[in-house]
């Protein structure tokens, strides 16, 4: 809990009324929080020249119940033949369901549930006890042309679940959250898509207990939405966990995949290397429900070594040479650390501020060692695997580090990342409520092009709104890495604010960063795919398109931009 003071704003620390439009737009758990630290609105009032009379509480917090009259658009007969399939009891049509499942958390999405309006509105929510249902769901929906989306954890930020035009939403986390199958000797685990990130990570942590396994494990994909994101929803819209750097994306992790479409159910082969040409298995990662169903899917599984882990923190004088130091890292094939992250300056001194490290005598060191505010950049990360490795994955970076005139600041502010890492995102609807917006933008860098979309996408956001802009990269491979764009703003309108942000998407691609880096397209950035991806690739994908989902029922509304 932060620091109160005589200046601080009121803070909601109660549970959203169930119901509710906050209940829905707000994030994680109903009674968590995490309010901002007095040294963070410090650095926000600042920045943004906001007294503390600026900082009032906003009357629109979203705590009117929802209610809404949007019709239901299915026939009675529709709705008889869906409950045929699943029962009536695995029905939803209450106007709460319906937004519920038909709602991400996109700041667009969150604005206009803080004002209680509800758009793009599934006509029911359908919540299939297994394949079976969703096979003779698909296959109705398919003769009666109604559209069809799938709904995980709800945590998308890419307008990925608007139902645009109505039609059947299928809530995959109700019932189909089993284990299928967990295979030592191959070292993979088989789930149903709807698993919850945390439920996974527990039972292969207990493998022995849960499946009389030798040894325990861990799927190794942690992203900030972890404690609220389904596992497959990380596969369909190629997700990247904080420990991607050593574990690999959601594309690396994934062996096979079994779908249902409208064109026919199948499942892709889970050998570890072929060379049966392209692979039906990639082209359905990251389809964001366009093609099909994801019913199960097989994934990678790593053994679960905690004892083993090592921490560091870094301190560089400016951004060039943090950047120099993490390219040195990820090309010097000594392995790779499971986390590593680097911010620029102006993230920096914002963490500086957020740690309590500004002002201490700490601060004063680094100071007198040249490391000055608004120049220096932190580095932080930690080293997973067998005993060895980690060890001399520490060692070599810092070798690495030293060479580039890093300061080695010991485990404290990784520690102090890693105990925060999940609950940060709860200040967003605290920000939101006095007014401040704070949103992300995350793209994929070569390393001869960092510092021109670095310096691009900074001056767009800084040129034109009165914003912090933070910047990290966290995400490592040899030939590059990711820059994660947080911006914080006074509040906006819808309207202002999606002109505002796809000018930073364009500024991104402008600069010659891609379109998305992990967090998928949706509907967000898929007018946007054909000139990031050129008219033949676009064509590939629609004539996928064409064959799995001829009446265009999945998805459709823009994902992708697929169609219209």
């Amino acid at each position: 809990m932060s620091k109160q003071t005589e200046n601080t704003p009121e803070w909601i620390s109660t549970p959203p009324k169930p119901g509710t439009y906050r209940s829905i737009l707000k994030w994680g758990a109903p009674d968590g929080f995490k309010h901002p630290s007095a040294g963070f609105l410090k650095v926000i009032q600042q920045a943004l020249g906001l007294s503390d009379a600026d900082l009032k509480r906003r009357p629109d917090t979203g705590d009117q119940p929802v209610k809404h009259d949007i019709p239901c658009r299915l026939s009675s007969d529709d709705m008889a033949a869906l409950a045929a399939i699943v029962g009536e009891q695995n029905i939803s049509t209450d106007d709460y369901s319906r937004v519920l499942h038909s709602s991400g958390k996109a700041m667009e999405d969150l604005i206009q549930l803080r004002t209680g309006r509800a758009e793009h509105v599934a006509d029911c929510v359908v919540h299939p006890r297994d394949k079976k249902d969703v096979a003779a769901i698909v296959a109705y929906c398919h003769q009666k042309k109604i559209p069809v989306r799938v709904y995980g954890g709800g945590s998308s930020v890419t307008l990925g679940l608007d139902s645009v035009g109505g039609g059947v939403t299928l809530a995959m986390g109700t019932h189909m959250n089993r284990v299928l199958e967990f295979n030592e000797i191959n070292q993979t685990i088989t789930v149903e898509p709807g698993i919850m990130g945390p439920a996974y990570e527990e039972l292969l942590n207990n493998a022995p207990e849960q499946f009389g396994a030798g040894y325990r494990y861990t799927g190794g994909h942690f992203p900030q939405s972890f404690e609220y994101s389904s596992v497959g929803g990380w596969v369909v819209t190629l997700g990247s966990g904080q420990l991607s750097s050593y574990y690999g994306d959601a594309y690396n992790l994934v062996i096979s995949q079994e779908y249902v479409t409208p064109a026919g159910s199948f499942k892709t082969l889970d050998y570890p290397g072929t060379a049966t040409g392209p692979k039906v298995n990639d082209i359905m990662k990251g389809s964001e429900g366009c093609f099909g169903v994801l019913v199960g899917v097989t994934m990678k599984v790593f053994r679960y070594m905690p004892e083993n882990t090592r921490r560091f923190s870094y301190m560089f004088t400016n951004w060039e040479s943090a950047v120099k130091a993490a390219r040195n890292i990820s090309q010097g094939e000594f392995g790779m650390p499971s986390v590593l992250r680097i911010s620029d300056a102006e993230e920096t001194d914002v963490a500086m501020n957020m740690y309590g490290i500004a002002g201490t005598p700490a601060d004063t060191f680094l100071r007198f060692r040249g490391m000055k505010p608004g120049q220096r950049c932190l580095m932080l990360g930690q080293a997973d695997g067998e005993k060895g490795f980690a060890i001399n994955v520490k060692k070599n970076i810092g070798r690495v580090c030293r060479a580039c005139g890093g300061i080695y600041l010991t485990t404290y502010p990784a520690s102090k990342w890693f105990a925060s890492r999940f609950k940060d995102p709860y200040m967003r609807e605290d920000l939101n409520d006095i007014g401040i917006l704070i949103d992300t933008l995350e793209t994929s860098v070569t390393w001869d092009n960092l510092h021109h979309v670095h310096q691009g996408v900074r001056k767009y956001i800084k040129d034109r709104a009165r914003a912090i802009c933070m910047t990290h990269s966290s995400h490592f491979y040899a030939q590059g890495t990711n820059l994660y764009f947080i911006f914080i703003m006074p509040m906006t309108g819808a309207g202002e604010f999606r002109t505002f942000q796809r000018g930073i998407v364009d500024a991104i691609v402008e600069h010659g960063g891609s379109l998305s880096h992990h967090h998928g397209v949706g509907r967000m950035m898929g007018p946007k795919m054909e000139r990031h991806l050129g008219a033949e690739q676009m064509e590939v994908l629609r004539a996928l398109k064409r064959h799995f989902d001829p009446h265009n029922i999945m998805n459709p509304g823009g994902t992708l931009g697929l169609d219209g």
